[in-house]
């Protein structure tokens, strides 16, 4: 009962019990205090990947779902799915990139704010314009978008979910990851970039698409999970011979050298991870002699003359083309990791024991040199993707001829020869034949605004002046 007022002039509660009391306030504060405040908040579905940001536009599916293909053996095979909105999205999209000019990406990306290539293509063009801040939410946002399309059955952690490269549906999934991924290493999140490259690599561990075997050692040296790396090559070596790529000679090297640095280890133990170090440098040296120098060269360290002038390191000695492109790679990415004194001491000293073992004619020398000519010839094609993406320049000038003079998508670098298609463009009526150079389209790819001929025009004009 409410009495309206009393003699004194005021309202009063008569007979209200207090349970109802309080009731009647809170639901008299959820009107008029929340509801207001709820009613331009955002609500984002809880993910693994990335954290949602208000500042994000609204989401709505854009028309990208996962499939599970089939189970076999405890392994499930999944493959994202376009809608037919989406791939008439993906069609202007196309359109947008071939119009040169990056206010269209722009525009699709606003009737569009979560079109995976869209975003992809924008966060190049940021990064390249050294907005880094900009590059990076796009691919969160991205992966965001592809994270709340995943089957129910689809796990980032067990090891057993399966995504098919072939498809194109797919590719901008690894793509997403590996920029992440690379965001997070150059912030200084080592760990979190080595659990992104373990995820990339169990997608599709026998094909590898990206390469990732190229950069989980760094990744995992990094962080100084030693042991983890030794385990790896351990498990891997007698199905995918881990020890003939050069980053995982010299860094399975490293890792017991610097397991033999830690204090807390036993004297014996730490002997004995110093004889195997050593024996490893020694014998990745002999392998892959011409990762010497370049490394020498990026650390700032002055060669001695003897080394210098010897025919085994001296300019003489000569690397197959797929071995020169795999040991570019790894100089250029880890050289830093060798820049310790005492690291820098220890090479010091195991390539004077190698260069003993040469004029001593070692008969692993000559068998490590017959390899090197049978073997090494050509790179398959996940290994040019692999150097592409990795941007370091030392290995992208090493790259072939087949690769330099094709058109390079920054979307989709160098798809595979054969690929499985779910749905074609539409063909366009074109004004004319292109004449654009490989130059031209690689830069399109980055930059859609690049125009070649314009940029060659106005600098004769400038000469000419």
């Amino acid at each position: 009962k409410i009495q309206k007022k009393n003699h004194t002039g005021y309202m009063v509660f008569d007979s209200v019990d207090p349970c109802h009391l309080y009731v009647y306030i809170i639901l008299v504060h959820l009107f008029f205090c929340v509801r207001p405040r709820q009613r331009n908040r955002q609500f984002h579905r809880s993910t693994w990947m990335t954290s949602p940001k208000d500042s994000w536009p609204r989401f709505s599916r854009p028309g990208i779902s996962m499939t599970l293909l089939e189970s076999k053996d405890g392994i499930q095979y999944f493959t994202f799915e376009h809608s037919r909105d989406y791939q008439q999205v993906q069609f202007k999209f196309l359109d947008a990139v071939e119009s040169m000019d990056p206010n269209n990406i722009v525009a699709l990306l606003q009737l569009n704010p979560y079109h995976i290539d869209s975003l992809l293509q924008l966060s190049d063009v940021c990064r390249i314009q050294e907005d880094q801040e900009m590059a990076r939410d796009l691919i969160e946002r991205a992966l965001y978008s592809f994270e709340c399309a995943f089957h129910p059955l689809f796990s980032l952690t067990s090891g057993t979910s399966r995504l098919d490269y072939l498809r194109p549906e797919n590719r901008a999934f690894y793509l997403a990851l590996y920029k992440h991924m690379m965001f997070l290493e150059k912030r200084g999140c080592p760990r979190t970039a080595l659990e992104y490259c373990k995820l990339i690599l169990s997608l599709d561990p026998d094909s590898d698409p990206l390469c990732m075997l190229l950069l989980v050692d760094f990744l995992t040296l990094r962080s100084r999970e030693y042991h983890s790396l030794l385990q790896l090559h351990q498990d891997w070596e007698e199905h995918r011979n881990l020890s003939q790529l050069p980053n995982f000679a010299f860094s399975t090297a490293l890792c017991h050298f610097h397991l033999s640095q830690q204090e807390d280890t036993d004297p014996e133990e730490s002997d004995k991870q110093r004889q195997i170090a050593d024996q490893m440098l020694q014998d990745a040296l002999i392998m892959f002699p011409g990762v010497l120098m370049p490394l020498l060269d990026l650390c700032t360290v002055q060669a001695d003359p003897a080394v210098t002038s010897h025919s085994f390191f001296g300019p003489k000695s000569q690397q197959p083309p797929a071995l020169a492109e795999l040991t570019a790679l790894y100089v250029g990415r880890t050289f830093n990791l060798w820049r310790e004194a005492a690291v820098m001491l220890w090479l010091e000293e195991s390539v004077k024991e190698v260069l003993c073992r040469v004029n001593a004619k070692d008969p692993l020398v000559e068998d490590c040199q017959n390899k090197r000519k049978q073997r090494y010839q050509s790179a398959p094609r996940n290994i040019h993707r692999h150097v592409l993406l990795s941007e370091i320049k030392e290995a992208t000038s090493s790259l072939p001829l087949e690769v330099t003079t094709q058109p390079v998508m920054g979307f989709d670098p160098l798809p595979p020869l054969d690929s499985v298609i779910s749905y074609t463009r539409p063909e366009r009526q074109h004004a004319g034949a292109s004449n654009e150079s490989t130059l031209s389209l690689f830069f399109r790819s980055l930059l859609p605004n690049f125009n070649l001929q314009v940029s060659c025009m106005n600098t004769q004009n400038q000469s000419g002046r």
